[in-house]
């Protein structure tokens, strides 16, 4: 969850590491640092943020043509300087390592070393391996060797960037179950951990695969594969044109990330559904040219996700079964991983992830293959990522890059493709007619005007954010379909207002929850005018019997009138199935403003990070 960015180049690189630290930040912010290779090796590091690291850059006018950098979320060893990348090993310090994974033998390694006279000044495992790559060289004399040795040692995940003192004409690099990608550019050769990071100097990109080892120079490269040779086996690997764009990752006219990414949502849903816009029916081709077949011999669902993407999944649940009329279990993939399910060929394993690295859900979805499960589909928003490539199937949300660390148009994105998915599904299971797909279509392209109309809702929920904040906890209700969605609300309030926040399906408030509810406790209804709104009613009047602050999010015509401690917001006339799309976006706005009000960081909040690299 850690972020990289290396650069080796004919002109000073600092400028380069810094603005790349920057746009990796989301992916973690406990401590960053650099090293650079100028005659000797330079370290600057700090547990503040990147612009800090940049005030100490000017301070002591560092400056470089090859280098690391490193931008921190804490897993082995408290966020604190000496815990804080780059690491250094060797005789006077010769090397340099940042890293972005965890190393599972790093304890038994350590030891070793240890008793090998190497002193550690850490508590982090990346400090193994330099030690580790520096008692290698003390046999080779040659870095891109003594890294394959080292790499051939460690268990776990890993992204790694190496530089050395007496050789600070290369950089070399290595990944295996974390993400790292190469950028070429005309001046220069460069690693990241996200592309993110490089726009600024290149959109030439090779995604390195697991096992890889590269060694970079100002104007060439080499790749090598240890995956079979400890030693590596030299390979070609695709030059990619990345498609991102520096306004792309900028905040524009926006005060922060999770707020441009929320008013971003009617084009990414459109991006989304680009295909079928425009279309007259939805074809199985939409997921890969070998879906028809799969699907044909699909007899349930397993989805597999962590967090917001599980969410995803539980709506999807609902939609599956109502409409494909195939039985459908979410799973989250931590769990899942470490148990033993019973595995059927003809489920179809879906997984579902932002960055497509999530560990979790990698190791999940490897799980279920080894379980016997024949057929997996990656619904996700990175094209390069790791997930896309370990399914038979997949669907991008074309999402766009989402910086803020509490997840939004993601979120929105998934549950189109997902709808997209059951739609499919029913269609090649005839559940419904031509007339119905056609209105499903007609619903999909009006779904980013409908986005549209329930972000005006805004200053409403601003107002209401100013009762908000200074609450301690907080209770959201849903029922049917809308409960995952009161989940989400729930979670993006913890997430960046740091107030406890508990989801439940309103038919279980009587049985134990109800006993939470006084005047101090405010309670968020998801209130649609579906089947079960009745219900919900009868659920609201327990509340408001204890004494229970009520906000509602009702559509227009849900004929819920506000009343003393009863608020409402009302959104457009019911979506139908699509509705909890539409109702996400008021809670996403309520989290977001309540936590401008107690003035917490919306895009970086404390212990949190964005690619959840590490299990």
């Amino acid at each position: 969850m850690c972020g990289i960015v290396g650069a080796i180049a004919k002109h000073d690189i600092v400028p380069v590491l810094l603005e790349g630290l920057s746009k990796l930040e989301y992916r973690g912010y406990d401590s960053a640092g650099l090293v650079v290779a100028n005659g000797s090796l330079a370290r600057l590091r700090t547990t503040a943020r990147v612009a800090e690291l940049g005030k100490l850059v000017d301070a002591q006018k560092t400056q470089g043509l090859a280098g690391i950098a490193h931008t921190r979320w804490a897993t082995h060893g408290a966020p604190c300087e000496r815990n804080a990348h780059p690491h250094l090993s060797g005789d006077e310090r010769k090397i340099a390592v940042v890293h972005n994974g965890i190393i599972e033998n790093h304890e038994a390694i350590r030891q070793r070393l240890q008793a090998e006279g190497f002193e550690f000044f850490s508590d982090t495992d990346t400090e193994v391996i330099a030690h580790l790559i520096s008692c290698h060289l003390r046999t080779t004399h040659d870095l891109l060797e003594a890294v394959c040795l080292s790499i051939a040692e460690l268990r776990g995940a890993y992204a790694i960037a190496v530089v050395e003192e007496s050789r600070p004409e290369h950089i070399v690099v290595a990944r295996n179950g974390a993400p790292l990608l190469l950028g070429l550019g005309a001046d220069g050769n460069y690693v990241a951990s996200d592309a993110s990071a490089l726009v600024q100097v290149t959109r030439r990109m090779i995604y390195l695969e697991e096992g890889d080892v590269a060694e970079l120079y100002r104007d060439n490269y080499r790749i090598f594969n240890c995956l079979e040779n400890p030693l590596g086996k030299e390979v070609s690997r695709v030059v990619q044109e990345s498609n991102l764009t520096r306004d792309a990752v900028e905040l524009g006219p926006y005060a922060h990330f999770m707020q441009k990414e929320i008013f971003e949502q009617p084009i990414a849903v459109a991006n989304t559904l680009e295909m079928v816009l425009n279309a007259h029916s939805i074809t199985p081709q939409l997921f890969g040219s070998e879906a028809e077949e799969v699907f044909r011999q699909t007899r349930g669902i397993l989805i597999l996700a962590c967090g917001t993407s599980y969410h995803a999944g539980l709506v999807a649940k609902y939609w599956l079964e109502a409409m494909a009329g195939l039985p459908c279990s979410v799973e989250i993939a931590s769990e899942y991983r470490y148990r033993m399910p019973i595995a059927d060929p003809n489920t179809l394993v879906v997984g579902i992830s932002q960055s497509g690295e999530t560990a979790d859900t990698l190791a999940a979805i490897n799980y279920a293959k080894s379980l016997g499960h024949q057929y997996s589909l990656a619904i996700c928003n990175v094209p390069e990522s790791a997930l896309i490539r370990q399914t038979n199937l997949r669907f991008l949300t074309r999402a766009g890059p989402e910086i803020g660390v509490a997840s939004t148009k993601a979120f929105t994105t998934q549950l189109a493709s997902l709808m997209l998915l059951t739609i499919t599904l029913a269609k090649l299971r005839h559940k419904f007619t031509d007339e119905v797909e056609q209105k499903m279509i007609a619903a999909l392209r009006h779904l980013p005007t409908a986005i549209k109309l329930a972000l005006q809702i805004e200053p409403q929920v601003m107002a209401w954010a100013g009762h908000f904040f200074q609450k301690r906890h907080a209770l959201f209700l849903g029922r049917g379909v809308h409960y995952p969605i009161a989940l989400e609300g729930a979670l993006k309030l913890k997430e960046i207002s740091y107030i406890h926040a508990e989801a439940y399906a309103a038919g279980e408030l009587k049985h134990g929850p109800l006993a939470l509810v006084d005047n101090e406790m405010p309670v968020i209804a998801i209130a649609p005018n579906d089947a079960l709104l009745e219900k919900l009613k009868s659920n609201l009047q327990e509340v408001r019997a204890r004494g229970g602050e009520l906000y509602v999010f009702a559509d227009a015509d849900s004929h819920i009138q506000e009343s003393e401690g009863v608020h409402i917001i009302r959104l457009a006339e019911h979506a139908g199935m699509l509705s909890p799309i539409l109702h996400t976006i008021p809670l996403q706005l309520l989290a977001y403003h309540v936590a401008l009000q107690k003035g917490t960081d919306v895009d970086k909040p404390r212990n949190l990070a964005k690619a959840v690299t590490v299990e």
